[in-house]
């Protein structure tokens, strides 16, 4: 039986007819459409309006960093990220709605402090996210189950899991990804402090002590162009000092086709008369085929003679067991090269006390090593064993052999007085910051040696020449020379203590999802700067004068 629908209809067109509103006419029609109204009930005066909503972005927010340079620069980005976004950051953490705890996992009393902090903000009801090395590598750990956490890889995504632990959120961001650009937005620290610029992310090592290889990954290099306008834009922004970071600097490039030298050949053009650039921790396998350029580098006048290469044993069985993927004999050919042809540089090294598997011959041949050299800056670490790296399952030495080791090699080290024959020298030093005690400014040499220098105003961020007239274990202390050029590197006047560094210059305003209410308390000129503080992040020497970088 035909459809009742059949003759009436044979194409959808035919639904409309000629006498049917077009639809210019249907869209005037909405013009004369009055909304209805809606009656709200007002609020009595003087009565505060009662929500449950969160508005992110208006809280404060204290940063605690623990760990190496590159770890503070991770902490300084977070901050830059999160000041950005509207966030306070404070450097009083009880001032502080929520704690951003930065982790390290190199040691155990790292760790316990990280840990410990993380039970006081919960005593005094602060929210908390954790990032760092600590959760990444170990996110299930008991004590940090229902936190928020940030993972190394994650943390341009800082903004967006603070967010949510305002809101009462845990959010969990630690899965890993290639980075193809650096971090460039910061939060200054004072006035003329070093800027931390990470290089690269990880390594290419895989030492069996350590943890931290597990949190970060694989070796993943910035590009130099960025790098280069990061340093560039830092120095427009009145930074003197660049300190250049990296879990090894000397690998960067390797997996992106380049090299360190021609990333260091670009930097220096960048850096003006009077300001400094100080090169980062290096691995002797990786500098070794570098040496003639670098001697080119570190004899530039304005590159610190500086060059971090820890050693951690003179023993070549003890660096097989560690898996160093070099012997003694490559550190020593480094470091007699460089002595040799950039006289007076300064060789910093670290040294691991009690290594499982170290015989007392191992420790001797470690003890002449430092017998022979004298460095002057000496890192003196005694094992720790970190769970789940091979060295953890290693046969361990006892620990009063470790202790007794490390107080040995202690000695040895404040035997010998490195700048005594320095007074009388007359030298060029870049005042930077406040001495540990709070009584001097602190400077460098060339050979970045520490230098006390009156507590003067106008040498704050100047690069003056001094007398040495006395010398310690861990400094010298300069008289200014009267009538001396003094230098003011800064090609911009400086960003005070807590401006966010590395802004474009450009006004713009963040965008929110629909859960946000009142966007406008989140719009953001970028072109301002924020007048906040970071807490410093200390770094102890383990047998120098302890001071806040």
């Amino acid at each position: 039986m035909p459809s009742a629908c059949d003759s009436l209809l044979d194409d959808i067109e035919d639904m409309v007819t000629s006498h049917d509103p077009t639809p210019h006419e249907r869209q005037f029609a909405r013009r004369n459409i009055v909304p209805r109204p809606r009656r709200h009930q007002l609020q009595p005066a003087g009565e505060e309006l009662q929500t449950d909503s969160v508005i992110p972005g208006t809280q404060k927010v204290w940063v605690r960093t623990w760990g190496c340079s590159h770890n503070s620069s991770d902490g300084e980005y977070m901050a830059g990220q999160l000041a950005a976004s509207g966030y306070k950051i404070t450097e009083n953490p009880s001032d502080a709605d929520l704690w951003l705890l930065n982790s390290c996992t190199v040691k155990n009393p790292a760790e316990d402090h990280f840990r410990n902090s993380i039970k006081k903000a919960q005593e005094q009801n602060k929210k908390v996210v954790v990032a760092g090395c600590v959760p990444q590598a170990q996110p299930r750990t008991d004590y940090l189950r229902e936190l928020s956490i940030i993972g190394v890889q994650q943390i341009d995504r800082v903004v967006e899991v603070v967010d949510e632990a305002i809101k009462g959120q845990t959010h969990t961001r630690t899965h890993t990804h290639t980075h193809t650009h650096s971090y460039c937005v910061c939060i200054a620290p004072d006035v003329y402090d070093p800027l931390f610029l990470s290089l690269s992310h990880s390594c290419l090592n895989a030492c069996t002590y350590c943890k931290t290889k597990h949190a970060r990954g694989d070796l993943a290099s910035y590009p130099i162009e960025e790098l280069v306008e990061r340093a560039r834009q830092s120095f427009q922004e009145g930074i003197c000092e660049i300190w250049l970071t990296s879990e090894d600097t000397g690998a960067y490039g390797r997996d992106i086709g380049t090299d360190l030298p021609s990333l260091l050949w670009e930097l220096v053009k960048e850096i003006p008369e009077g300001a400094m650039l100080r090169l980062g921790m290096t691995n002797p396998p990786y500098i070794l085929e570098h040496l003639e350029e670098m001697v080119r580098i570190l004899q530039h006048p304005r590159v610190y003679a500086f060059l971090h290469v820890p050693v951690q044993s003179a023993s070549d069985s003890v660096l097989m067991d560690m898996k160093r993927e070099y012997c003694c004999a490559d550190f020593r050919r480094v470091t007699d090269f460089l002595q040799e042809r950039v006289p007076g540089i300064t060789i910093a090294t670290d040294i691991i006390c009690g290594f499982p598997g170290e015989t007392e011959e191992d420790f001797e041949q470690t003890m002449e090593l430092v017998r022979q050299y004298c460095f002057p800056s000496l890192f003196i670490n005694q094992f720790y064993p970190r769970p789940g790296t091979p060295a953890a399952k290693m046969e361990q030495v006892p620990a009063h052999v470790k202790k007794q080791r490390t107080k040995e090699l202690s000695a040895l080290f404040h035997s010998y007085k490195p700048y005594d024959h320095k007074i009388g020298e007359r030298q060029r030093v870049l005042v930077t910051e406040d001495s540990f005690d709070s009584q001097y400014y602190v400077a460098h040499n060339k050979f970045y040696e520490q230098v006390l220098v009156p507590k003067k105003p106008e040498f704050k961020g100047k690069m003056i020449e001094v007398d040495i007239y006395e010398a310690g274990k861990h400094y010298m202390k300069g008289r200014p020379v009267e009538d001396a050029r003094v230098f003011t590197p800064s090609i911009a006047q400086p960003l005070q203590k807590g401006q966010v560094s590395g802004l474009p210059q450009v006004t713009s305003v963040r965008l929110l999802d629909d859960r946000d209410c009142l966007p406008l308390y989140r719009s953001l000129s970028l072109s301002l700067c924020l007048f906040h503080t970071l807490p410093s992040v200390s770094f102890t020497h383990s047998l120098s004068v302890e001071q806040s970088l």
